[in-house]
Parts: structure tokens; C-alpha cells; sequence
């Protein structure tokens, strides 16, 4: 039985429970050859809350978890929120200057760390950082290495045994008050702000998105490689627990451990952003696996052409809906459903979420009528409770209603459905007409030989801006200037089309795969587009 019904009075952490204690044996982390099930995982969560608690921690502390999308993680996060600690997800494959700034922000009083991911050995950084944030007291590995020299580590099995059968004192949560994460974005124009969402509002949104899915406990959902944004935490992970489905967590995001993953479990919700989807459409093509049990998904995050979107509904998943998601919402603001008329499918993002409501502000931040091109804004009950540590900055968001000023622009049509136009600091003046990036995006990402593309305003003494593409070609591809130029020339206004295309190995990205516009905008203007064959 779904949890939905119930969920204005849950925390994260009963969320867990009640499913542990009315489904036990229920399958619900599928990781390599392991499974566990909610139980297990209930089980585990509660040992080790019990040794954080013997830490010292409690309701209120920050806990950083920095870790890949492993059953530890989901574990660490459910321990922190039994004690009412505040999850601080952090992208294992950060830098370590952005680290020392998340953990130094966030004041994290703990840890619980992978040993090493990639080529970074983030024990070593760990012990060159401790002496430089005097709130950070413990560390809890995940690994085999046995740090017996330092008493603030521990292992993280070792956590649980000690752990284990203990008692600890729960605090009583308010799920409204109570704050469950601070969310790092992903500063593509700056240092990072952390964004603090209660266990109310990451519930709300979570349980929105999985109703209107129609999860059940009979999905397997896949596509959550990262538990450190908003969607991954939310409707990704916690709408699974609320509707009693099962997660197969990914060691890696390659496209092909994907499609088999899918294949070989009976996947039936599969969660994306268009690059990824894209590449497993064209591997799907050249390996085809058995991929019927897939029914429905999300895509949200990046410019999303119409032919792709036909494509992947057509050849990948039948019920793939198309969402509007902002971290300082809890993800979800807006969601396409299957019931919806094929034009509102292709060509939006959806209706807001139930008891989500949306504004298109004018310049004066006055509400503008339908139709109208402005800055969008969202009220509803995933909202978050401010910036951390930034309340002024919180303020200059919020309008006098209440609403967010999320800094994208769209429009509401007619029947109330959104269309995302692009970011509004993203804007590209030429010849004194505005050009969004975004409509000039979906249609390069169209083009069969584009694998990425970003689209970038670099300044012109003549016409002001000159409308720049940055295009990454599929392997083996060939790819012109022209015909790039004469592909857009099709559907968008002359004065739409690139001025210049220049081609890329890879685009510039943050940890959560967003473009880094601004890197990427200086570097053409200086003329330093390293390893980029340009032609204009």
C-alpha cells in the first residue's frame, strides 16, 4: 500500500519505517548481484544511527554524505534523518577547494565518505582538510582501509556493528519546521548556495511525482546515478519508498550497464536527462536489448528537441513524461502525463504539480497574462525554507507572495500549461531582438550528428551579441558550419540562427551535468576554445 495518503504526517525517517514494519521482505535496493530489502535497509539505517548518536550527534547537526549512489548512501541518509541531523549531499567527484567550501559552509560536524572514487583518494583529502574545519569531529569510510591511527575515523561496518541492537534517543520531528538537506547548486555563475528543504517538502514533491507516474509496488525504477540533487533525493529515492517500488542503484551511468540493468531486472520507471537517454537510444540501436517492461519516466534538465522526444517515447520508454524541476522547489514544479494532448506532450513541460502554483512576472514583477514571455515563479509545498546562512539572498528571491523567482523564463499558455523559454541571465541580445538559447538548442539537438550542443551570446561590436553554438558531434560524425546553419534555418527566424558554430570534444559541465555557460562564453570571446575546430 502506498504511503501517499499519509504523507503530510511523515518524516524521512518514518517514510522507512512504516514501509520496513508493513513490508519487511519487499525488495527494495537492487545493487550488483545484492539485494536489499526494506527491512534489511531499516535495520541497517537503525545500527547506525545509533552509533552516530553515540558521536554526539543529533537533531539539527550536519552530516555530509559523499558517496556514489550506493546502498550506503541510502542507508547514511536514513541513520542522519532518524536523529533529525541535516543530510549535506555532496557529488563524490567534486574538487577539493569546492569541497572545503561545502563542508566549511555547511558546518558538518560529520562525514561518510567513499575511500576513493576514480583517481581521487578522498582519505588523503580528508586528512589534509581536518585540520582546516574545526567542525568537522568524525569521519565514517566506506572501504576496507582500517584507519586505527586516528580515532575521529571509523568504518563504516564497524559503525553498524557497534551499532547494532543499541537504543538512542529519537527526537521528535516536526515535519514541517525540521530540516532534512541542504542541497548545494551547482554554481555555474559562483560560489555554490545551499538550499534547506524540510522532510515536508521533499515528501510533498516526491509524492506528487510518484501519483502522477502511478508508482506502485510492482516498479523497478532506474536512472537515480546521483543522490546528490534534488530529483535523485526526491522523487527519485523517497518516491520509491512512498509507493513501496524497488531502486536499482548503478555503479556507473554508462549506457550500456543501463540497458542491460533494465533488461535483466524488468525496469519499469526509468528517470533521465536528455544527453543520457539520447546516448542510450543510439545503443539501444546498435545492441537492441529487451526492454518492453519499461512503461513510464521522467526527463528533465536540458534542452529536449521534439523529434528526440518522439524518438525515445517510440523506441525507448512508451510513458516518458517531460518535467520542469527546480532544487529550491524539491525538484518537481511541473509535469507532463500520459493523458495530456500530443502537441502539450511534445512541446511542454507540463501543469504544475497539485497545490503547486505558477506566475510569469513581467519586468516590474507583476504577473503577466497567458501567452506572455517572462520570469517564472513557483509557490507550493516543496518550497524551501531559505538559502542557508543567506538570509538576504533568500529575501531577494522571494517576491511579497510568497512565490520564488527561479530566474527562468517561460510562458503559461492558454490551458495552463508551461513552456520553458531558457534562463533569463542566458538571454541573447542580437540586433536589439531577443534570442533564447533554448528553442535554438532543441533544434540543433535534433540533428542526427549532434551528440550535445550549447548555445552561448558572445559580444559583437556590430550586432551587440553574435549567437554562438558549441557543438559536440557524435563519434565518427561529420558535421558542418553550413549545415548546422541551414538545419536551424528550417524552423527558427533568420535572426535565430547561429552566427557561429564551433566544435567541441566535450562541453564545459558542472557536477550535475548543467552547461557552464559562462566558462564557456569567456573562453570564446578570448578566442581560447581549447581542442575546438572553429569554423565561422
Amino acid at each position: 500500500m502506498a504511503l501517499f495518503e499519509r504523507v503530510t504526517d511523515l518524516t524521512v525517517a518514518s517514510a522507512l519505517a512504516s514501509r520496513a514494519t508493513s513490508n519487511p521482505e519487499d525488495p527494495f535496493l537492487f545493487f550488483g548481484n545484492d539485494v536489499l530489502t526494506y527491512g534489511r535497509v531499516e535495520m541497517r539505517a537503525e545500527a547506525l544511527a545509533a552509533s552516530l548518536a553515540g558521536f554526539g550527534i543529533g537533531a539539527g547537526d550536519r552530516v555530509a554524505l559523499v558517496l556514489p549512489a550506493w546502498p550506503e548512501y541510502v542507508i547514511s541518509l536514513f541513520a542522519a534523518a532518524k536523529l533529525g541531523a541535516v543530510v549535506v549531499p555532496i557529488n563524490p567527484r567534486i574538487m577539493a577547494p569546492e569541497l572545503q567550501f561545502v563542508l566549511r559552509h555547511s558546518q558538518a560536524v560529520c562525514a561518510v565518505v567513499v575511500e576513493g572514487v576514480d583517481d581521487i583518494d578522498y582519505l588523503a583529502r580528508f586528512e589534509d582538510l581536518f585540520p582546516r574545519l574545526p567542525d568537522l569531529q568524525h569521519l565514517v569510510t566506506v572501504g576496507s582501509e582500517d584507519l586505527w591511527y586516528d580515532d575521529r575515523i571509523y568504518q563504516f561496518e564497524d559503525a553498524l556493528s557497534a551499532g547494532a541492537g543499541r537504543d538512542y534517543d529519537a527526537p521528535p520531528l516536526d515535519p514541517g519546521t525540521q530540516s532534512f538537506s541542504l542541497l548545494y547548486t551547482a554554481g555555474t555563475t559562483g560560489k555554490p548556495k545551499a538550499v534547506e528543504l524540510t522532510h515536508a517538502s521533499v515528501l510533498a514533491v516526491a509524492a506528487a511525482t510518484a501519483r502522477l507516474l502511478g508508482l506502485d509496488a510492482y516498479d523497478r525504477v532506474i536512472g537515480v546515478t546521483g543522490l546528490f540533487h534534488a530529483f535523485g533525493i526526491g522523487p527519485g529515492l523517497l518516491g520509491t519508498v512512498l509507493a513501496g517500488a524497488s531502486l536499482v542503484l548503478q555503479e556507473s551511468s554508462a549506457v550500456g550497464e543501463t540497458l542491460d540493468l533494465i533488461e535483466r531486472h524488468g525496469v519499469t520507471v526509468h528517470y533521465g536527462v536528455p544527453p543520457l537517454l539520447r546516448a542510450e537510444l543510439l545503443e539501444q540501436r546498435t545492441r537492441p536489448r529487451a526492454l518492453a517492461s519499461l512503461r513510464a519516466g521522467i526527463v528533465s534538465g536540458a534542452a529536449l528537441g521534439e523529434d528526440l522526444l518522439d524518438a525515445l517515447r517510440s523506441e525507448l520508454c512508451p510513458g516518458l513524461e517531460v518535467a520542469y524541476s527546480v532544487t529550491e522547489t524539491s525538484s518537481t514544479v511541473s509535469l507532463t502525463g500520459p493523458a495530456d494532448p500530443a502537441t502539450k506532450r511534445r512541446q511542454t513541460v507540463g501543469r504544475p504539480l497539485p497545490g503547486t502554483e505558477i506566475r510569469v512576472l513581467g519586468p516590474d514583477g507583476r504577473p503577466l497574462p497567458p501567452e506572455s514571455v517572462g520570469e517564472i515563479a513557483v509557490r507550493g509545498p516543496g518550497l524551501m525554507r531559505g538559502y542557508y546562512r543567506q538570509p538576504r539572498l533568500t529575501a531577494d528571491q522571494m517576491d511579497p507572495d510568497g512565490f520564488l523567482q527561479t530566474g527562468d523564463l517561460g510562458l503559461l499558455d492558454e490551458d495552463g500549461y508551461l513552456h520553458l523559454v531558457g534562463r533569463r541571465r542566458d538571454v541573447i541580445i542580437r540586433d536589439g531582438l531577443s534570442v533564447y538559447p533554448l528553442e535554438v538548442e532543441s533544434r540543433i539537438q535534433d540533428h542526427p550528428s549532434v551528440r550535445a550542443i550549447a548555445v552561448v551570446g558572445v559580444p559583437d561590436h556590430v550586432r551587440g551579441e553574435a549567437i554562438h553554438a558549441c557543438v559536440v558531434p557524435e563519434e565518427g560524425a561529420i558535421v558542418t558550419h553550413e549545415e548546422i546553419r541551414d538545419w536551424c534555418a528550417v524552423t527558427l527566424a533568420a535572426y535565430k540562427i547561429p552566427d557561429a558554430v564551433t566544435f567541441l570534444d566535450a562541453l564545459p559541465l558542472t557536477g550535475t551535468g548543467k552547461v557552464r555557460r559562462q566558462d564557456l562564453a569567456r573562453r570564446l570571446a578570448a578566442g581560447t576554445s581549447s581542442g575546438a575546430n572553429l569554423e565561422a
